[in-house]
């Protein structure tokens, strides 16, 4: 006799996972695609040229935002991260691709987001014009023991469904927004220029930003992938405000 296995137990994460899983993304991207303005078929020389002795032409294009040349490249990620995080990041639309992972067509795994005791837990102010706080360990341990008590009655009221024969689409909706999602997004330098700019603060920022932080740990890692794979871009970008040309 065939035993049936154990349904999965829930478990809890405080990080994201951001992977770089295919590119066509450097800083010669650029300089080809400026310089057929001014030299036709000429600028396939980019192609196979330095990048670095026409760095100025990038922060050129950079301070004075042309913007079109840094769209010619492309990278795709693999992001795991909870659902709320996914909902703010569709938010950007212009340049971007995405395929998520569908609670119709296969069985959610129990994983969930519990912030660790770096999260500031305590909002201060009025909208616009607040700021998060440390919050007290009391705090930090009713936020724990509440979500993943939460979860896991969630979890729980999900495979009752589930066993009782109700579909999956259905099902899904006693699930909440912690729970782990992944999915592909792919977007060229110009549009993860713009989604930096809004969705992670940084000293050199001339515009303030004020993320999430669950997305902006999305968005510190993609762009450690990106300043690796076109650095001269993205000291370009830093260097002129971390505004998207």
């Amino acid at each position: 006799m065939t035993e049936t296995p154990e349904p999965a137990k829930p478990s809890f994460r405080s990080d994201v996972t951001v992977e770089l899983v295919k590119h066509a993304a450097g800083d010669s991207d650029v300089l080809f695609a400026a310089r057929v303005s001014t030299a036709g078929e000429q600028s396939l020389e980019e192609v196979t040229k330095d990048p670095e002795r026409s760095k100025g032409l990038i922060n050129f294009l950079m301070r004075d935002r042309h913007g079109s040349p840094f769209e010619h490249n492309s990278m795709t990620f693999f992001i795991s991260a909870p659902i709320f995080v996914f909902r703010e990041f569709m938010r950007h639309r212009v340049g971007w691709s995405y395929n998520e992972e569908s609670g119709r067509y296969r069985e959610l795994e129990p994983v969930f987001y519990v912030p660790d005791a770096s999260r500031k837990l305590v909002q201060q102010g009025r909208p616009g014009k607040y700021e998060f706080v440390e919050g007290t360990q009391a705090q930090q341990e009713l936020t724990g023991r509440v979500m993943e008590d939460s979860y896991r009655q969630a979890y729980e009221a999900y495979q009752e469904m589930l066993a009782a024969g109700v579909a999956r689409e259905v099902a899904r909706a006693v699930l909440p927004v912690g729970l782990f999602s992944s999915m592909y997004a792919t977007c060229n330098a110009r549009s993860l220029m713009h989604f930096l700019g809004l969705r992670t603060q940084h000293e050199l920022a001339k515009v303030p930003s004020f993320p999430q932080r669950e997305i902006e740990m999305v968005g510190q890692q993609m762009e450690e992938h990106w300043a690796r794979l076109m650095p001269l871009t993205h000291a370009a970008f830093n260097k002129n405000g971390r505004v998207a040309p």
